[in-house]
């Protein structure tokens, strides 16, 4: 049997009509990640709504091995792992201009959820490949979209899932570049759940 993968981007946002995540992981689906691997991609709304509704139903419809949720950052200037989400302190409106109730993720969630995937591993088989893309950790997914996508992931099942935040295109890497290190760091993390 295949092993599934769900990997998610986002669509566009304040001054992002075309979203990176969205364009990178689009690429990562043409070039694929594997013959045994069973790779299913969504554009997720940059919208609390959405996200809260979305990211449940991907995890029950296709029981991933894996969920990787990518977004773009525009401090990010390589593939940056992020270690954990946080559950409150959602204070920017989404593109519907709505915040979630409570500017929290889960009612009575903790306060931080970690993922149970190593990121070092991951951004050592990154930065020890020859994708020429760089890796690095982060702690602070940025209350937005991304922290809260990943903290709903997280509550879901903590051993399994992760973010990766991509720079915008062409700062410094191509679509093409951020998918092949992509592809990278997702064999590392399958390697860690398999």
């Amino acid at each position: 049997m295949d092993t599934t993968v769900v990997v998610t981007g986002f669509g566009p946002f304040g001054n992002d009509d075309i979203n990176a995540s969205w364009v990178a992981v689009q690429k990562l689906k043409q070039i694929g990640i594997g013959d045994d691997i069973q790779l299913i991609t969504k554009e997720i709304p940059v919208c609390y709504s959405s996200a809260s509704d979305m990211v449940p139903k991907l995890w029950g419809k296709h029981k991933p091995k894996l969920m990787v949720h990518v977004g773009v950052s525009a401090k990010a200037e390589a593939l940056t792992l992020e270690q954990q989400a946080h559950n409150d302190g959602y204070e920017k409106v989404d593109i519907n201009e709505a915040l979630p109730e409570n500017s929290c993720c889960v009612q009575g969630g903790p306060d931080c959820l970690v993922s149970g995937i190593d990121m070092e591993q991951v951004a050592d088989a990154v930065n020890g490949s020859s994708c020429g893309v760089k890796a690095v950790l982060s702690d602070d997914a940025g209350r937005y979209l991304c922290d809260y996508s990943y903290y709903t992931s997280l509550s879901i099942d903590s051993t399994c899932a992760v973010f990766v935040h991509v720079p915008r295109l062409k700062k410094p890497y191509t679509a093409r570049q951020l998918a092949e290190g992509l592809k990278v760091a997702i064999l590392a993390m399958l390697n860690q759940v398999l």
